[in-house]
């Protein structure tokens, strides 16, 4: 009897190994979470302690990669075949990648982070909420979330890209090695990779989906004063789930390309009206000095760590960001490469590596500057508000303009949609892995996946909070950064290889052109 193709999809090593470990996983938090917790806590401590200068060292080498290949000689290879075009608009794409790669994040950190640093400094001997630790907050936060995190997107989407559609391999994490002659056990190994690829995935989109959900409880405790606590997050999480279900069930040229249309429409509203609404100057001179702080202090900021005073500030930021993009790789890189076939490597690395940190840093500037300028010289406290709860960051600041109540729900409402196109991509993306990289995965794969991603979510909210979320992410990004160092070793390879082949082949036609 032949199988249906819904039973095939999820017949596969892949899925059963990748989907009971995170059954495991979420039933071990469910029994135990003091358990989990005070696991999750020790491998946090451990892992971005022991490993730190692994991580720093990685990505910086990662972002002179990705630059490399922009403006060398293979920046004019395309995605795809010679005549392919692109299947989606700039501002789509663009706005796929901002709500795939970014998430809630940006709205999560885009007032918290540089108010957090602002309060206290990364750097020591500067005081604390000084003219002087503002610049440094911000010039930190542009780093954190600069191109080295969309350098390691920007690596695995490349990679994925490339032999997917030019090399006409499996849309697999494990296809991009194919530049790397594996003699033994190749099967074993590929097939560990993608399970890893699945683990990570599944738990970089939970931190993302649980901070998310902590910043929604917060803002609804804030401005309509409900309960903050573990069921009504439960709940939330609840929703999401119904809803980006709904959407990743709906496909991608529908659901996930109208929700990102909608997120980029609403940031840059929001951005534009509060540019303008508040101190417009200010913003502007902090987004020009954040910029060249960040330009200037580059190196430095990139190799950043403290062997000699055992400061903790950069492990608790920098590494766990580095960690945490390492473990959204997968998921953020699988979905880049599907939406751009038909791109130069030079208009991917750009359009990537570039275009997002720039809305990041515009964003940064407009509410994270607006925040600082209302501390510094209108005497408001909203440093003192985000240090007792992080998750209202952005609520406390909206309080401070007219049309508070409004303004918040459309935040609220921002949040949600950012949850549920980074879900419903995440969903379409473990879908694809698990079905032997099939584009287009059943929706029962893309249903279970779902399920399990809320309930690993609501395990870790419950279990420990966003410490645990943060740990989960940390574990499974450890040993996918040595794959990503064998990704790029094997994407230039093959990009040597390819070069070399056009050269020998036009060098062959040209003899052949001269014999005649």
């Amino acid at each position: 009897m032949r199988k249906t193709k819904e039973q095939a999809s999820y017949n596969n090593t892949v899925f059963k190994v990748s989907a009971v470990i995170i059954l495991l996983f979420t039933i071990w938090g469910a029994l135990s979470p003091d358990s989990l917790a005070k696991n999750a806590s020790a491998v946090f401590n451990f892992t971005s302690h022991s490993f730190g200068w692994f991580y720093l060292f990685s990505v910086a080498c990662f972002v002179a990669f990705c630059l490399f290949l922009a403006f060398s000689k293979y920046g004019n290879i395309r995605l795809g075949q010679d005549h392919d075009k692109p299947d989606f608009s700039y501002f789509t794409w663009i706005s796929m990648l901002f709500s795939a790669g970014f998430g809630v994040g940006i709205v999560f950190w885009g007032v918290a982070e540089p108010l957090t640093h602002f309060a206290n400094p990364p750097l020591s001997g500067i005081e604390p909420k000084s003219a002087e630790a503002a610049r440094v907050a911000m010039r930190y936060s542009f780093f954190n979330w600069g191109i080295h995190q969309w350098s390691v997107f920007t690596i695995v989407g490349l990679a994925l890209a490339y032999f997917q559609f030019r090399k006409k391999s499996k849309s697999l994490v494990s296809e991009t090695l194919n530049g790397i002659k594996i003699k033994r056990g190749s099967s074993y190994i590929k097939t560990s990779v993608n399970i890893l690829a699945v683990i990570a995935t599944v738990t970089g989109v939970a931190t993302s989906l649980g901070m998310g959900v902590l910043q929604i409880n917060g803002g609804l405790n804030y401005v309509f004063s409900i309960p903050n606590n573990a069921w009504i997050q439960s709940g939330i999480v609840v929703v999401m789930l119904a809803l980006y279900l709904t959407s990743a069930t709906t496909g991608l040229n529908k659901g996930i390309k109208l929700l990102s249309n909608t997120n980029m429409v609403l940031v840059l509203i929001l951005m534009t009206f509060f540019l303008f609404r508040g101190p417009t100057v200010f913003i502007l001179e902090s987004f020009v000095l954040g910029i060249g702080d960040y330009l200037q202090h580059f190196t430095e900021m990139s190799f950043y760590l403290t062997p000699y005073s055992g400061d903790a500030w950069v492990h608790d930021w920098t590494v766990f960001y580095w960690a945490w993009v390492i473990a959204w790789s997968p998921f953020v890189g699988s979905f880049v490469a599907r939406i751009s076939r038909g791109r130069t490597i030079r208009e991917f690395v750009i359009g990537v590596l570039i275009v997002p940190p720039v809305i990041a840093f515009m964003w940064m500037a407009i509410f994270g500057g607006t925040g600082l300028y209302m501390d510094l010289f209108q005497n408001t406290a909203i440093a003192d508000a985000v240090s007792k709860d992080v998750t209202t960051a952005i609520f406390v600041l909206l309080k401070e303009f007219p049309f508070y109540f409004f303004f918040s729900i459309i935040m609220i409402a921002l949040i949600v949609i950012f949850l549920v196109t980074s879900a419903d991509s995440a969903v379409f993306v473990l879908a694809m892995m698990t079905s032997n990289g099939n584009l287009n995965p059943s929706n029962i794969v893309k249903i279970i996946w779902g399920v399990l991603m809320a309930g690993i979510t609501i395990v870790l909210i419950i279990s420990s909070g966003l410490k645990g979320l943060q740990a989960a992410s940390l574990v499974s990004a450890l040993p996918f950064t040595i794959i990503l160092i064998l990704i790029s070793v094997s994407l230039y390879k093959s990009l040597y290889l390819e070069q070399k082949s056009l050269k020998q082949e036009q060098s062959s036609f040209n003899i052949q052109r001269k014999a005649q």
